[in-house]
């Protein structure tokens, strides 16, 4: 991972466009290729940032520029480098869930019919290079699904989701892959975004799943 504290202005080129003028900001670059710019008064959000797959061009003079596959930019204008490391983080053993997240998935996979008539269990804790996938799956066409569980879904869930879709549409054996964001509930930035990204949402049931109540999902 590289950190880099910079005075800096940030623009955003894309289906929308966005302008950050002029201050001091913190710019990660993670292994896996994005680039998040940060403030110090934002929590863990960042101001704006570019998810992977995406290149990072460092031109002439001041002036970054980072582009993804759709064409999209994000333009990082430097006028003050005041810090710039690199740390090699390693493999990261990933998110240890908790209980109810655990047995969301484990109940889900025991039900995965309840996603669609016809889906079928690929298996739990699909292992990828970034992490296992919560459920790999099947719907009635013979389509691969990943599922990615949480009990409160965010943005960084559907990023996370995103990642894992990029590395499994690389395998022939299994692309196409399409994504749900299953989760008891679901914040409304992160289904805009999931459904930006063709990726389905689930409201799971917790009691309708372990059948104390109605089994239905809620499906958006």
């Amino acid at each position: 991972m590289r950190l880099v504290i910079a005075r800096c202005s940030v623009d955003y080129a894309g289906r929308l466009t966005a302008h950050l003028p002029s201050a001091p900001r913190l710019i990660l670059v993670k292994a896996d290729g994005s680039v998040s710019i940060h403030a110090d008064d934002r929590a863990y959000k960042p101001l704006n940032w570019m998810s992977p797959p995406c290149t990072l061009k460092e031109g002439d003079g001041s002036v970054w520029t980072v582009v993804n596959k759709a064409g999209e930019k994000l333009i990082i204008t430097m006028e003050e480098i005041l810090h710039d490391s690199s740390h090699e983080l390693g493999v990261d053993p990933g998110l240890v869930k908790d209980g109810v997240e655990a047995h969301l998935q484990e109940l889900l996979a025991d039900r995965i019919e309840t996603l669609g008539d016809g889906y079928t269990l690929i298996r739990r804790e699909y292992p990828t290079a970034i992490g296992p996938v919560d459920i790999l799956c099947r719907d009635g066409g013979g389509a691969t699904v990943a599922v990615e569980i949480k009990r409160r879904g965010e943005i960084d869930g559907v990023e996370q989701l995103t990642r894992y879709l990029e590395l499994l549409n690389r395998d022939p054996h299994l692309a196409p892959v399409r994504g749900v964001f299953a989760a008891q509930e679901i914040k409304p930035q992160a289904r805009v975004l999931a459904t930006d990204r063709g990726i389905g949402c689930v409201v799971l049931d917790y009691d309708g799943l372990r059948g104390i109540e109605d089994d239905k999902l809620k499906l958006f």
